[in-house]
């Protein structure tokens, strides 16, 4: 069975290891023409998460690249620290930079997965028995299945479920690159938080050019004007990382995540911006898709499984970090840094580290080590 998958980040690339090793021939279509380095540190908590890494054999590897675990220092613009949250808490069991941890992905598949970068699927024509795609640049291609992977900004969802769009949550952040000499310290205004590569800020929804990044850096250099602290050094190295990302904080929750021949995974179906677990429901979520693809005989029965399974899973994944991060009045920041302070050394830290923990273990992995391998 021919896939296509569209999106070379994480999901992506984990969907096609999982659909080689159940003997499918997947494709991967990836919009950037390589794959991008660096980004924010993504985490792992939970047997869910880390079991499926270590079934696809790359767990050792993400731990020898893990990164150094910090405890998490809130302060105010003159550099006072009013609370700390424990590295155990925020940073999960394994934590790892986004682009490193895709290049692993992307190694542990390309030698027997296609992998075309610098080209988008323009169009998908599901006529039952398979999928006519058109691309941006390469010629038309046909696949029984076509799976969107491609983020919380998935073409694949805009051209296959018409009118899904996702929920803004009144937050936008930017990430890129930055020293590691300023530590893991995030200072906060009402509705602002600036941190050494990362910048999220209450706004109303705003108009922009995805494609502009200079335009996307005016705005966060905008936003931050007159604050404090090392903001102003951190705008600056903000305007010459060539790793800048900017986007909304989204959610995205739909009635449904396949329709016909064509599936989403990961983000694109159930995404939460910054919601603290995404890269780590990406992964189970990849798994389990192959897997049910493998035990089943047909794609209906097999999306249907997929749906049951991980539908429930996302929704109690899904989060909004921005009134946390960055609370919209002093008094909500006062009132975040004593619960802050009180999860690090009260019993309630507890509590929450193990709510977290329930969420990414929230599902009951099969064993698909029987499936049948399919053709």
């Amino acid at each position: 069975m021919d896939i296509l998958i569209s999106g070379a980040s994480i999901a992506g690339p984990s969907l096609a290891f999982w659909l080689r090793r159940f003997g499918f021939n997947p494709t991967v279509v990836e919009r950037a023409p390589a794959l991008r380095p660096g980004g924010q540190a993504v985490d792992f908590r939970g047997d869910a998460h880390l079991s499926v890494l270590r079934r696809m054999g790359v767990l050792d590897e993400i731990r020898r690249r893990q990164t150094a675990r910090q405890d998490c220092v809130f302060v105010d613009e003159s550099g006072r620290t009013h609370a700390v949250l424990p590295a155990d808490f925020t940073a999960g069991e394994v934590e790892i930079l986004r682009g490193n941890l895709s290049r692993i992905l992307y190694d542990a598949t390309s030698s027997d997965v296609e992998y075309v970068f610098g080209d988008h699927i323009t169009g998908v024509v599901d006529d039952g028995s398979g999928v006519d795609v058109t691309f941006s640049r390469g010629a038309p291609r046909r696949f029984d299945l076509v799976i969107g992977a491609d983020g919380m900004h998935s073409g694949v969802r805009a051209l296959a479920f018409s009118g899904w769009t996702p929920e803004f949550l009144g937050y936008y952040v930017a990430s890129f690159s930055a020293p590691d000499s300023y530590g893991n310290t995030m200072c906060t205004t009402p509705g602002r938080v600036a941190s050494p590569g990362l910048f999220l800020f209450a706004s109303e929804e705003l108009d922009y050019d995805r494609r502009d990044v200079a335009a996307q850096k005016e705005i966060v250099a905008r936003a931050y004007e007159g604050m404090g602290w090392h903001t102003p050094e951190l705008l600056e190295i903000m305007r010459d990382a060539e790793d800048f990302f900017f986007d909304p904080i989204t959610r995205v929750r739909m009635d449904r995540i396949t329709s016909g021949r064509i599936g989403l995974v990961g983000d694109a179906g159930y995404g939460a911006a910054l919601g603290g677990m995404g890269t780590g429901l990406a992964i189970v979520s990849s798994y389990v898709l192959a897997g049910e693809l493998a035990a089943h005989r047909d794609h209906v029965a097999a999306f249907a499984a997929y749906e049951a399974l991980i539908r429930p899973y996302a929704a109690g994944c899904q989060g909004n970090p921005g009134p946390f991060l960055a609370p919209k009045s002093r008094t909500r920041i006062w009132l975040r840094d004593r619960m802050f302070n009180a999860m690090a050394r009260l019993p309630l830290g507890g509590m929450f580290a193990r709510m977290d923990m329930k969420a990414a273990n929230g599902i009951t992995l099969p064993d698909y080590a029987s499936a049948g391998q399919r053709s």
